[in-house]
């Protein structure tokens, strides 16, 4: 039973069923009672929903049912197969998740709509699948018209569904749609790359040996050092490397202004950070 539950296949199918359930309870949380439409094939079933009453869901997984026939071959069989699952999870959620708006605000609709998505979809990519949708079709596009990138054909799609919500329903109602796929491509990427809560500290100094000693013994963090050569100048220097969590940059700042305070010195944020001292580093696709 352990071993089952460390599986990784299975660990992947509960990311794919917790993440259709979360993104299809944006639907009737948000974005149906608001008729927001976030872009993609559910974005163009909401317009359907909104005039001719057509469930979502169903609706939604009927227009899937083609473009998974034509990615079996195309694709693979076990992302197909995920796929499928995920496809049929998510549309049939959408309509059997029957909860009350939390809000009628259209504007908070759109924030809270993107936010569910965002995660869900995230979970669902974790899990080695899609929803199909607009990516099968733009994977299928793409294979056949090399030209034409998936990006550019999602961005695309994306917009003639928003282009719909303002000839079908309103310019407010598209504006509200642009937000959701905002808000919701945003969340997505962070919860794909992290949140990056760790900060990369890169430093140049003419006391890079007592700096780099000092951060190893003190924070017990590793650190690499680069040949660097300034452009001005031409001399030859060093440059150092090391990433810290984010209380921990304030001590290496103290570190290298008491060893050099003449050092230049400039730290970024880390999306993930994988590897000793930091999360395990680990495949997530077969």
């Amino acid at each position: 039973m352990v071993r089952l539950f460390r599986s990784k296949t299975l660990q992947q199918y509960l990311l794919i069923l917790t993440g259709c359930i979360i993104s299809a309870a944006a639907y009737p949380l948000f974005l149906e009672p608001n008729h927001i439409a976030p872009g993609g094939l559910t974005g163009l079933t909401t317009i359907l929903n909104y005039y001719f009453g057509l469930p979502i869901g169903l609706t939604s997984l009927v227009l899937n049912i083609p473009l998974l026939i034509l990615g079996w071959r195309m694709i693979g069989a076990k992302f197909i197969l995920r796929t499928i699952i995920a496809t049929a999870l998510f549309s049939v959620s959408i309509d059997l998740i029957d909860v009350k708006p939390l809000v009628e605000d259209p504007m908070l609709a759109a924030l809270g709509g993107g936010v569910l998505l965002g995660i869900g979809l995230a979970l669902i990519m974790r899990g080695n699948a899609t929803t199909g949708g607009t990516d099968l079709l733009a994977r299928i596009v793409h294979h056949h018209v090399p030209a034409i990138t998936v990006g550019f054909f999602l961005l695309i799609f994306d917009l003639a569904v928003i282009v719909l919500a303002w000839i079908f329903l309103s310019v407010q109602h598209a504006m509200y749609a642009v937000v959701c796929v905002f808000i919701s491509s945003k969340v997505l990427d962070q919860v794909l790359t992290g949140f990056g809560t760790d900060k990369a500290c890169y430093i140049i100094s003419s006391q890079t040996e007592v700096i780099e000693r000092r951060i190893m013994a003190e924070l017990d963090r590793g650190v690499t050092r680069f040949d660097a050569v300034g452009a001005y100048s031409g001399k030859p220097g060093k440059m150092l490397l090391c990433v810290v969590g984010r209380f921990e940059a304030v001590k290496v700042k103290t570190i290298v202004y008491e060893a050099d305070e003449h050092a230049f010195m400039f730290i970024t944020d880390t999306h993930e950070t994988l590897g000793e001292g930091f999360a395990k580093l680990k495949q997530e696709d077969d």
